[in-house]
Formats: C-alpha cells, structure tokens, sequence
C-alpha cells in the first residue's frame, strides 16, 4: 500500500459519540494528520467551517441538529462558500441502500460503513485526495461526478446525462 503524506491536512470529524471521535482522531494521527477539527453535531460542524479552512470532511450520517445529509446539502448550495468542494466522507452503521443513496444524492464524495477500520479509512482519504472527482451540476444536483468510470465521456447511449455541467 502507497503512503501518501498527509501531514498538510485539515481534517474535520464530525461524530455524535465521543468515543467514536476519539477513535477516528486515532487513526488520522496514525496516518499523520494532526490538524483534526471535532463537532459533536451538524450545527457545530456548520461552524467549524465557518471558521476554519477545511480539506476534508467525515461525517457521521446520524449527526443531531443538522444530519449528515442536511450538512451535506447546505455546504453544497452555498454557491459562495469556499468549502463547497470539499471532499466529504460519509460514515454510518446503517449501510441499507437507501441510505447509501441518499447519501451520494446529497453530494457526499465517499460513503464507509461503521465499525470502521483504519485500513479503510486510509484508503478513503487516498481516493478523495489522488482520484479527485469532478463536480456537475443539474436543476437538481450539485455535487461530485456519481459516475466512476473514467471512460464515460465516450458514452452515447439512452442513459447518458445531457443535463449535466462539469465545474471545477
């Protein structure tokens, strides 16, 4: 496995359960990152990035006053907002597909299911930062390319999105 130096990083964890903070500001010192910003709920998060320059977000999807999904919602439709590109990894024990899509639909860059380990973690935060995704916009989405293909350009098919435009 590739080590990437991620000592530059500011990294916001914004989780409910202290433990579980503890345990992911573990992992992120693990791996090099010592500029780790916590919020116990979306209304603090909201504000940490009203305050801070953030490089990536982690997310729980269960957070209390705003959820992860509102967060998410609001950071992306603040057309002025400095960290309306940042790359968002959304965290949850609940992995039904519902809320995995709910997720992605709300413009989070990365979904990782609880309990987690530091190895998918890491790998998580390599993709956000090596394989950067383009971001789009339609009527009804802004947000990180949902599409991973590489090679979709070249698609001409019946399910191909015309509506979309690529920024950044």
């Amino acid at each position: 496995m590739r080590i990437l130096d991620m000592s530059h990083l500011t990294i916001l964890v914004a989780d409910p359960n202290p433990y579980m903070t503890k345990i992911i500001r573990a992992m992120l010192r693990g791996f090099g990152i010592t500029r780790i910003r916590e919020a116990s709920d979306g209304a603090a998060a909201l504000e940490e990035f009203k305050t801070q320059s953030i490089d990536i977000a982690i997310f729980d999807y269960a957070l209390t006053t705003l959820d992860g999904i509102e967060l998410t919602e609001l950071l992306r439709a603040d057309e002025h907002s400095p960290h309306r590109f940042v790359p968002i990894i959304m965290l949850s024990a609940y992995t039904e597909k519902k809320r995995v899509e709910a997720s992605r639909d709300a413009g989070i860059t990365e979904f990782l299911r609880k309990p987690l380990c530091a190895r998918d973690l890491y790998l998580r935060l390599v993709e956000v930062i090596e394989n950067p995704r383009e971001f789009v916009q339609s009527n009804h989405y802004f947000g990180p390319d949902r599409r991973r293909s590489k090679n979709n350009a070249a698609y001409k098919g019946p399910d191909r999105r015309q509506e979309f435009a690529k920024i950044g």
